[in-house]
């Protein structure tokens, strides 16, 4: 026969000795947790301090080595949260129509931030006993009041608790900051949570960021799943914005095995002046120690909901100046009703029973403290002050995101407990009703219909879809009198489907003793107007470096992508900041080269009429006979004409002389150049004529002569009549050979036809050319074939430099270009040729007689042949 298992029925006579004494008694001996009876218990598990040493869980067992625990941190604000959950719960059981006049209770634990305590607690919370036994409930039999929990702050705690109380399908609402991974868990069943609009948040600090320009900023975020996924969220969101990030610093715990190095940490928080912190109080603890050490840290902070930069009072008793200026973003929320009456009111007097109220009041009013049996004991406190003389560092009268969280939730609870006590009395008696309904898991169903969401459920309420979440905007501020407070400085409200608003009030802001302005955090400076900003490789997108606009774009605003080009009717300014309008011009008479020009022109052409004037007044003279007289004053009118068309290129271009100047200019040179091809030939004919027995006569040549000129010119006239049948010129704009200018010129249609007419003309003068030199040794008293070869090597020499400078240059300088080669070439034609004989004219007349000219020639029987 088996021996009874007497374990359990040791564990039940221990319970019933332990209810004999009164647990107000107990908790006030030094019992972890602050009890308040009632039909019905909610748990809470808070967390007051950050300690470490001796954390293993006791249990009833007895350990040879003790390491006393060591405190980090006093997280006075923190007793705000409990305080919330006494107030909702003295509220509650004030409201005679809520729960049927039965009333609640609390059993609340400090976890101190560590997870085995969390789990400690959490059991003690099950049976109803500290230190706790695991899986035996020491309350009467079917007597379970407990029926749900509220905690913890943190992520790793609210997991750890949730791990418990999920065996056992208690309900815990989480009151610290939302994580989403707790939605698909799959070992958390119980556990509800308080959602946050997330997109609210990251478009909070977008807006935030776009409207004070900090394009370039630094994050710190806790090193665990919530950084990762807010790093993550926000780099998409800001590069959408343009934005960038300057370093992003992943916190380890406090205290943890890993290190920062301190140099490389301050070295990243020098490339800006503006940092994001994201997480909870515990998880950038060691980001805050590090601060402490820094006397120089000048960064504006910019914090999010779960990390306030004033609550951390630190046992060292630090500076809290270094702060100043920081802004903190909140989800907006009511002021609970009669609660900051109630903090004013809060008393260790008034209070007895709360085993944590001596330990907070010490520390915020800077008092010792005795354990005497058990007992904490003050010395020299304040035991009548008040929790609203306290520093802002320390305590703030300002109900936080947590303690509404808290209060929020007993009430959640209070009336989901509420629903089932109504179902129940439709079919118990109100005796049974409390005894019927003491199972924690009837609450279930109640709670999710509720505003909270709970993991792994079927019926997830996403608040992210709300359609308007309001965040407000504090600054830390040091007052005139040396006191530190929280200002609302702004608004963002976010409204699905719609643009986002962001209130900000610049006038009430302060940046602390390290900024006198609106500091800037950019990697580099707004590249000014007249400048593009150009990517730097290797950096991110805010870095960048700032080059000129390129000819014709200019830049009129800051930090322009790409410069813009002007119209083509304007041009921009020498700062390139603006278009201005582009002066109309061309070629003119009133231009100091189109004077020039024309007045070269002129002169030459009446030069051109006197010789014409010279030859027909000496017409009858062997000089001016010689060579065909009459092509003399062909060539000389011809050259009259060239010169007086390159007054068609000076002026408005029209489109009467856009036609006429090229195709004009082109018949009358090829007329020139034909009657000195003819010239030519008379020279070569005729010496061939005076040869014995050559019956060549002179009449033939003559004829020959003129038929020269006539059909050479008519191949020319042909090609310019196709020319302009074709594609005839016009009159056209240049926008972009000159600065600020608009060239108005003739477009020549066909540049095809353009160059055929100067081709053409350069057959003509290579032919006159070859056959002048071929009879440049014949004597030089009968013929022009010396001073035709040096007028042809002028004319060609000038047309044939002309087409590569006519090919480089633009506008007015082209036009005037083809003037000079005109008038050059002409004025060689006219120099080569006529001056010598006006020569032999006017000053050698003794040399012009028939007598000279019909003496023997030697190189004629000397038999010269061409």
């Amino acid at each position: 026969m088996k021996s009874p298992n007497v374990f359990p029925l040791l564990v039940a006579l221990l319970c019933i000795f332990q209810k004999r004494i009164s647990i107000l008694s107990l908790n006030a001996a030094g019992n972890p947790g602050y009890y308040q009876d009632g039909d019905f218990i909610i748990g809470g598990l808070f967390s007051l301090r950050v300690i470490s040493g001796d954390l293993r869980s006791k249990f009833g067992f007895q350990h040879k080595l003790y390491i006393p625990p060591i405190e980090y941190a006093h997280l006075t604000k923190h007793y705000q949260q409990l305080l919330a959950m006494v107030f909702a719960v003295n509220e509650i059981n004030k409201k005679l129509n809520l729960l049927f006049n039965m009333s609640l209770g609390f059993y609340l634990f400090n976890v101190d931030y560590i997870e085995m305590k969390a789990v400690e607690s959490s059991l003690s919370l099950l049976s109803c006993e500290s230190p706790p036994f695991p899986n035996y409930n020491c309350r009467p039999e079917k007597r379970d009041k407990l029926v749900a929990v509220i905690g913890g702050i943190s992520t790793g705690i609210s997991t750890q608790i949730s791990r418990v109380l999920s065996l056992y399908s208690v309900p815990q609402i989480s009151y610290g900051p939302f994580d989403r991974s707790f939605r698909d868990s799959v070992h958390l069943q119980s556990i509800y949570q308080f959602p946050v609009n997330t997109a609210a948040l990251y478009q909070g600090l977008i807006q935030l960021m776009l409207h004070f320009g900090w394009v370039c900023v630094g994050f710190v975020v806790p090193n665990d799943i919530r950084g990762e996924m807010f790093l993550q969220d926000m780099t998409q969101e800001m590069n959408n914005n343009g934005l960038c990030i300057a370093f992003a610093e992943r916190i380890p715990e406090y205290p943890a095995k890993d290190t920062i190095n301190k140099y490389l940490f301050f070295e990243r928080f020098t490339t800006t002046t503006v940092s994001i912190v994201f997480g909870d109080t515990y998880s950038l603890l060691r980001f805050v120690y590090h601060i402490y050490c820094s006397s120089t840290f000048g960064n504006i902070l910019v914090t999010t909901l779960d990390w306030d930069i004033t609550k951390l009072a630190f046992h060292q008793g630090h500076s809290y100046t270094y702060f100043g200026g920081g802004l903190s973003f909140s989800f907006h929320k009511e002021e609970i009703p009669g609660f900051k009456n109630f903090l004013r009111s809060v008393q260790p007097a008034k209070y007895p029973h709360d085993t944590f109220i001596q330990y907070v009041w010490s520390t915020l009013f800077e008092c010792p403290f005795l354990k005497q049996n058990g007992i904490i004991t003050p010395t020299e406190c304040e035991q009548n002050g008040s929790l609203e003389t306290r520093p802002l560092h320390v305590w703030d009268m300002n109900t936080s995101p947590q303690s509404y969280n808290v209060y929020a939730a007993v009430n959640v609870i209070a009336w989901a407990l509420h629903k089932v006590l109504t179902l129940r009395i439709e079919k118990e008696s109100p005796d049974k009703v409390a005894y019927a309904t003491s199972r924690p898991w009837q609450l279930h169903p109640f709670l999710e219909k509720s505003k909270l969401e709970r993991s792994n459920s079927k019926q997830k309420i996403f608040r992210e879809k709300l359609l308007t979440t309001n965040l407000d905007i504090f600054n830390y501020q040091s007052l005139l009198n040396g006191t530190k407070a929280q200002v609302k400085v702004g608004e963002f409200i976010f409204e699905s489907h719609k643009a986002p608003h962001l209130f900000f009030n610049d006038k009430m802001m302060m940046w602390g003793e390290h900024h006198n302005e609106t500091p800037s955090a950019v990697c580099n400076p707004s590249c000014p107007i007249g400048f593009r900003k150009t990517a730097v490789k290797g950096k991110s997108s805010c870095c960048f470096d700032c080059i000129p606009c390129p000819s014709g774009e200019i830049a009129n605003k800051t930090n322009m992508d790409q410069c813009v080009k002007c119209p083509e009717d304007q041009y921009p300014n020498m700062e390139r900041n603006q278009c201005l309008p582009k002066i109309m011009t061309f070629l003119s008479y009133e231009d100091t080269l189109g004077a020039a020009l024309a007045s070269t022109a002129i002169s030459l052409s009446v030069l051109t009429a006197l010789i014409l004037g010279l030859f027909i007044q000496y017409r009858d003279t062997p000089i001016v006979r010689a060579n065909n007289r009459n092509l003399s004053y062909v060539l000389l009118i011809s050259l009259i004409l060239c010169f007086f068309c390159s007054l068609m290129f000076i002026g408005l271009p029209t489109p009467v002389t856009c036609i006429l100047r090229q195709t004009f200019f082109g018949v009358v040179f090829s007329i020139a150049v034909s009657a000195i091809l003819a010239k030519t030939f008379i020279v070569v004919v005729a010496f061939k004529s005076i040869k014995p027995g050559n019956s060549i006569q002179m009449w033939m040549v003559t004829r020959v002569s003129n038929a020269i000129v006539c059909i050479c010119s008519l191949i020319q006239g042909i090609i310019c009549t196709i020319w302009l049948i074709t594609t005839p010129p016009f009159p056209d704009t240049d926008t972009q050979s000159e600065f600020g200018q608009i060239i108005l010129q003739c477009n020549e249609g066909s540049t095809v036809s353009f160059y055929c007419v100067l081709g053409y003309l350069g057959f003509l003068a290579f032919l006159s050319l070859v056959l002048a030199f071929l009879a440049r040794r014949l004597p030089d008293r009968f013929n022009e074939a010396k001073m035709i070869t040096f007028s042809m090597l002028v004319f060609c020499s000038v047309w044939i430099s002309f087409i590569p400078s006519y090919l480089s240059t633009k506008g007015k300088t082209m036009v005037a270009l083809e003037i000079f080669a005109i008038l050059s070439s002409s004025a060689g034609l006219l120099g080569c040729i006529f001056l010598p004989k006006c020569y032999l004219i006017l000053v050698r007349s003794d040399n012009n007689s028939r007598k000279i000219l019909h003496e023997p020639v030697a190189s004629i029987r000397k038999g010269i042949k061409i």
